[in-house]
């Protein structure tokens, strides 16, 4: 198992950048889990209407 130095270099540069990659991938994940909620709160509130739900027919 004789490897060159340049070998050696060009296996690590490879990891490296396979790190680098899940590590971005992991804070655009994380961004996008973070605003998901927020914006559906928005989303919701913007959709709620203030008379449902006042009136309730109770007669059968």
């Amino acid at each position: 198992m004789d490897m060159s130095i340049a070998a050696m270099s060009v296996g690590m540069h490879q990891a490296q950048v396979g790190q680098d990659l899940g590590v971005a991938v992991l804070k655009m994940a994380m961004e996008t889990a973070e605003a998901g909620p927020e914006e559906l709160l928005e989303q919701m509130e913007a959709s709620l209407d203030p008379n449902l739900g006042a009136l309730v027919d109770i007669q059968a």
